[in-house]
Parts: structure tokens; sequence; C-alpha cells
């Protein structure tokens, strides 16, 4: 429906994204943030009716609850409004924008133009924002044997583990997905140009929030034999002009830590090579609450309003 001020329900407002993604929008007085009373939270029918009014939709709901809200939002015909996804359910649907703005030049025009758009993982995030470029210019086989190791802090893990890790004397540090089939991983390969699937290893440490995502490469096994440098240079190149993602000068960083961007919406690159050793390390961090999720769920949301200016 058509106002001055745009019109937002988030349909699963009580989770951490979803209350991210409220916190931010209260503070935006060009949107108009519309909200159900608890106890009808979880009825379909008035929830159906709040779509009804509203001009965007945002799910933060597990898969199939958010595979259900979309099938009530399409009940309503011509009166559905715009969904934005931050479940897993549509990331890799074809009928569904993937809603990484960054990830090429024609896709905040994509996400803006689309009424069903899928907010990424926080995973993905990094990876894809590492490998997409490299493997576009033709330095990163698509089939190379990409591994990706990532860490990231507990709230990104559901209630069970935030109880976990709140509690006196929760775990240091986990691995998991150790069984190689984590959910993150198709739309890792789909959308940073993989042909061969990679091998993810995430895990999560005792911090609230924060995240770095790292990608191992040997030199002499990469196209033209490249130098850190020239790698560098492409990831330099791609995010030219970005507002909130930024590529390390020179990246001589010798350690880095998750929490450095909590709170933004920001995404830092960094390339570490060494040249005597031909070995590189691609590296992202971000905040897996911020551009991993209810921040990128806001900028989504502002494309898709026409609220960027």
């Amino acid at each position: 429906m058509a106002s001055n001020q745009p019109s937002v329900f988030i349909d699963g407002e009580a989770g951490t994204t979803g209350l991210g993604i409220r916190q931010r929008l209260e503070t935006a007085p060009e949107i108009v943030l519309r909200s159900l009373p608890e106890a009808q939270r979880k009825d379909r029918s008035a929830r159906q009716d709040m779509m009804g009014v509203c001009d965007l939709v945002v799910l933060c709901l597990p898969d199939d609850a958010a595979r259900e809200a979309v099938a009530l939002a399409e009940g309503l015909g011509c009166d559905a409004p715009k969904l934005l996804d931050a479940s897993t359910a549509h990331r890799v649907d074809p009928g569904w924008t993937y809603g990484f703005p960054e990830m090429a030049r024609d896709q905040p025009g994509k996400i803006a133009t689309s009424r069903k758009v899928s907010n990424p993982g926080c995973y993905p995030t990094g990876a894809i924002a590492l490998l997409r470029p490299l493997v576009q210019e033709g330095l990163v086989p698509p089939d190379y044997p990409v591994t990706i190791s990532a860490v990231s802090g507990y709230s990104g893990g559901g209630q069970s583990m935030i109880e976990a890790h709140d509690r006196a004397g929760g775990p240091a540090f986990e691995l998991y997905a150790l069984g190689l089939e984590h959910k993150h991983v198709p739309e890792i390969q789909l959308f940073a140009g993989l042909s061969r699937r990679p091998m993810f290893m995430p895990s999560v440490g005792h911090f609230r929030q924060g995240m770095l995502v790292s990608v191992p490469l040997y030199l002499d096994d990469l196209p033209g034999r490249p130098t850190g440098r020239d790698l560098r240079e492409v990831l330099r190149a791609f995010y030219e002009g970005s507002e909130h993602v930024t590529v390390a000068a020179g990246s001589k960083a010798d350690k880095l830590e998750p929490e450095g961007l909590n709170g933004t919406n920001r995404l830092e690159l960094y390339l570490c090579a060494n040249e005597n050793r031909r070995q590189a390390v691609l590296v992202a961090r971000l905040d897996n609450l911020g551009k991993g999720a209810s921040g990128a769920a806001v900028q989504n949301l502002r494309l898709m309003l026409d609220l960027v200016h």
C-alpha cells in the first residue's frame, strides 16, 4: 500500500535479529513501525491482517515458519506486502533476490525493485565478499578447493546457545557442524561463483557478538601465480566507493580480534600474505548481528522502500 511514510511489520520481532532490526528502525522517523500485541503474534489471521496494511514485512522466523508466513502474505493477492526474509529458507531460491547489495554493481537496483528479498547469512556475507571478486577476475578458479574457517559470537546461535554462554562457566570455544552440512554452504557456493563445494568449518567463542571469516590460499596453486598485492588490488577495485565495505590498505595485521566492528553495519576485508612462503589468507571481519543480520536487513529494507539518499 502506498503512503507518505512506508509501514513495516517484523514478524518474529522477539528474536535476536528481530530485536536488532526494531532497535534500528525506532530511530528512523521516516518509517512507521507496526507491531502486534504479544498475545496475537502467533495468530495467523492477525498476522495476515497486519501484513495487509503494511508496505513491507520482515520475516525473522525459523525456516518452516518463514515459508508459512510467505504463504500468508501471498494469500493477500495484490495487497501482499514486499517481503524481506532473514531466515535460510529462500536464499538460493531463484524467485528471490539475494540481499547482499555490495556483491555486484547492479545488485542494489535488483533489491530495490524486488518484492521478495532474502537477507544473507552472517558467515556467507564474509565468505562471498572475499571470494566472489577473485573468482570473477579469474584469480581463484571456481573449482579451487576452498576451505573457510570462521568464528562467531554466541548470539548468532539461537536461544539455547545464548543461554549456555550467558551462564557462569559457559564454554570458552566450540567447533560445530562437524558433519560438514552447515546450512550456509549452498549460498556461499552459489554467490561466490564456486563450482566445487567449499569446506566450511564454523566455530563459536565465548563472546556475545562479532565475527571473523578466513580463507587460506596457496598462491602458487592459483592461475598466473599472483602475489598478495594482486589479490588485494582486485578486492580494492571491486569495493571502491562502497559505504559499508572496506579493504584494509596493506593488510599487514599480525592479529585480528572479532569484536572490532560490533554495533556497526561495516565489513572489513584483509589480505595477509607471506610472499616468501607463497601463502596468503583472506579475512573478513563483521558484526554477526550487524552486517551479518539486523544491519544488513535495514540496509536492504531501505533499498526496497526507496529510502536511500
